[in-house]
């Protein structure tokens, strides 16, 4: 304890209500998938590979053979899983982010994972909304738009169409600011004006995404433009984002390209780059079978549930406390 601390620092962040909140989530949770027989799994938290994404920095312990990273989504062990064929699965873990720090992240936090094979994304949305149903006890409302169309809605212009330099010079004169990079300005967009637009009691899902911001999701043709987008999806509820959802890649070939791109990308902004998830790519190759895949924030839903405005205030010990 430093003398800048309260007194009372040793003590936990979130009330004991919270705290039994949380443990009734948890059972909820697992009760949802026993229905379903979806399969309960456990992965290591360590590995000596690590998320490639440029927009995530993983944490790296020290090892006396080689780097060691925690994880930060259980997904590539899980998808080992699946090409061995171990069916439907999910898991409740502790994942780590470097630097994320805010209202609504803790560098340490718990995800929900599951993966559905036979199910494409638009299953798995129906899915993510029964779970939310069993856990808030009642009926959620819902609505399910395209990127393309909220952005229309909310932004009012196609994100898809816009030439390059409309957009920056959009971006500027909103936020008196721009970039090089498209999908930056995209997302400065999604966050500060189409997730806030969005009507906060409803839950919404945002699918068929550029296909430049797909990660581990397929890239098709839009049915009605025939533009690529990525068949991705992700859920906001009570103002935040709570789940990112994939009809998963399974293509071993364009899955390499794709941590390739990355790779580069993570070089040019001078972050670390670790070595590929060589078990991942032998599982791809082996072959994985078609599913949908989602990632869900627990502490976000918790939040959710209970009305709270700050992570700190549904974590026992959060990162300044831990």
């Amino acid at each position: 304890m430093t003398d800048a601390e309260p007194l009372d620092a040793w003590k936990p962040a979130a009330s004991f209500e919270a705290l039994r909140r949380r443990a009734s989530l948890y059972a909820d949770i697992r009760q949802f998938f026993a229905d379903r027989e979806v399969l309960e799994v456990d992965t290591p938290m360590l590995s000596g590979a690590m998320n490639p994404d440029h927009q995530i920095e993983s944490l790296a312990v020290n090892h006396a053979d080689s780097p060691r990273y925690l994880h930060t989504s259980p997904e590539f062990p899980m998808k080992r899983l699946l090409a061995a064929g171990s069916g439907p699965i999910w898991q409740l873990c502790r994942v780590f982010r470097k630097g994320e720090i805010g209202r609504r992240h803790n560098p340490e936090f718990t995800m929900l994972e599951w993966y559905r094979p036979g199910f494409d994304e638009h299953q798995l949305m129906q899915e993510v909304t029964a779970l939310l149903e069993a856990v808030q006890g009642g009926p959620v409302a819902t609505q399910v738009v395209s990127y393309r169309e909220a952005f229309r809605q909310q932004a009012g212009f196609d994100p898809l169409a816009i030439d390059l330099a409309e957009l920056r010079r959009l971006t500027r004169t909103r936020f008196d600011w721009s970039d090089d990079e498209r999908d930056s300005m995209l997302d400065l967009w999604l966050a500060e004006v189409v997730e806030p637009g969005l009507p906060p009691d409803v839950l919404t899902y945002i699918h068929a995404w550029p296909d430049s911001m797909a990660a581990l999701a397929r890239i098709e043709p839009d049915r009605d433009s025939g533009v690529p987008v990525a068949r991705r999806f992700e859920a906001f509820w009570q103002g935040m984002e709570l789940a990112n959802g994939y009809f998963e890649l399974t293509d071993a070939a364009e899955q390499t390209q794709r941590f390739e791109r990355e790779h580069r990308l993570r070089a040019r902004g001078r972050q670390h780059v670790a070595p590929m998830d060589r078990y991942l790519q032998a599982a791809l190759v082996a072959g994985m079978p078609e599913c949908a895949g989602v990632a869900l924030g627990v502490d976000r839903l918790l939040m959710a549930l209970t009305g709270e405005k700050d992570i700190r205030r549904v974590l026992a010990f959060p990162e300044d406390r831990a």
